[in-house]
């Protein structure tokens, strides 16, 4: 394969416009320096930030930008002060490549909140190069960035963990959603949505998944294996729900109402909204009367993606992927935004640029 340019170590798709188009591309990737982590790519998940940034929706996009923050793969180089990764490792890189490491965030191992955190894609680093992610064909990354996968965890259902499973598993471990015998509600069933249902099971909840589509309902019940599955548009079904969830994870990100989905939390029930609609409007009576508490999250720091790999890896948790070619990427981001896809695209990297 050959880039537009027909230089540079690391083969890539890029997005070169607004158009949002991905093509080949080829650049190069800095070398390996004393605290880094040089990995071939295996596998990238797909997730919507490819769309925002490659069609520059937020007006930020640096072109050409080659997205993806879903990385795994396999360690080929380390610098001489890494001790925790060593050739052959299987290891994985989520949505930041770098933070200032020495704020109060960093301090606590929330990387993601650092105000000078880097983005894995589409970021300015601090060598001021911008940043290029996972639809390549190797990444060098600092090793504080890097995470272990568990060997006998495959690594095509360990991309979409490094960033829908940690979107949804940080927040339910801080807001104590492993709670058995609790009732959780999962609003959306798409790649973090079906994510939530599974860590919900997985922590012994009892799920409702709330959906606009009926046509999920045999999936959620019979395959993800949800309690009960209620039609969100459907107020007969909402109002006999009213009062009887301990726990909502939101993972909608279209606009949508939320006062129907607070009234089904119990006194002192939670409400954690992880996707990004276009606004958020309620009444303050959801909220006050029944104490409830209505929060935001987004993905976690170092310690906690390490706490989640591990525990998927020792409840053999695996998201549920569609894989596919480089070849077939823009295909699939439009299949993604029409939600056609159960539940996570992955390519196959490896085979994609042989």
């Amino acid at each position: 394969m050959e880039g537009e340019s027909a230089k540079g170590n690391c083969l890539a798709w890029a997005a070169r416009d607004p158009s949002g188009i991905l093509s080949p591309y080829q650049f190069d990737r800095r070398v390996v320096g004393t605290n880094d982590v040089g990995l071939k790519i295996k596998y990238c998940g797909v997730c919507y930030a490819d769309v925002v940034w490659t069609r520059n929706l937020h007006n930020d996009s640096m072109y050409p930008v080659v997205p993806g923050h879903e990385i795994t793969g396999v360690v080929t180089e380390v610098g001489s002060n890494v001790t925790q990764f060593k050739v052959g490792d299987h290891v994985g890189v989520g949505t930041y490549v770098n933070s200032c490491r020495d704020c109060e965030m960093c301090n606590d191992f929330l990387e993601i909140h650092c105000k000078k955190n880097v983005y894995t894609f589409n970021g300015i680093d601090y060598d001021g190069t911008v940043t290029k992610g996972g639809y390549s064909s190797n990444i060098v990354v600092h090793d504080r960035y890097c995470f272990k996968i568990p060997d006998e965890y495959p690594l095509e259902f360990a991309a979409p963990l490094l960033c829908a499973g940690i979107t949804v598993y940080k927040p339910m471990m801080h807001h104590k959603m492993n709670q058995p015998g609790k009732s959780l509600g999962v609003v959306g069933l798409g790649g973090l949505g079906h994510m939530a249902v599974k860590f919900g099971k997985a922590f012994g909840l009892n799920v409702t998944v709330f959906s606009t589509s009926e046509s999920k309902r045999d999936e959620a019940i019979n395959i993800l294996g949800a309690e009960k599955f209620v039609v969100s548009s459907d107020t007969q079904q909402m109002q006999e729900m009213e009062g009887k969830l301990d726990f909502i994870v939101d993972t909608a990100a279209g606009n949508h109402p939320f006062d129907p989905y607070l009234n089904t939390l119990k006194v002192h029930g939670i409400m954690v909204l992880v996707a990004f609609p276009g606004e958020i409007k309620f009444s303050p009576r959801s909220l006050n009367v029944g104490a409830r508490t209505f929060a935001g999250s987004i993905t976690g720091g170092t310690k906690d993606t390490k706490s989640m790999l591990e525990y998927c890896a020792a409840q053999k948790i695996y998201p549920k992927i569609e894989l596919i070619k480089i070849d077939y990427i823009n295909e699939a981001l439009e299949r993604m935004i029409k939600r056609d896809v159960k539940y996570r695209f992955v390519i196959d990297i490896e085979n994609s640029f042989k």
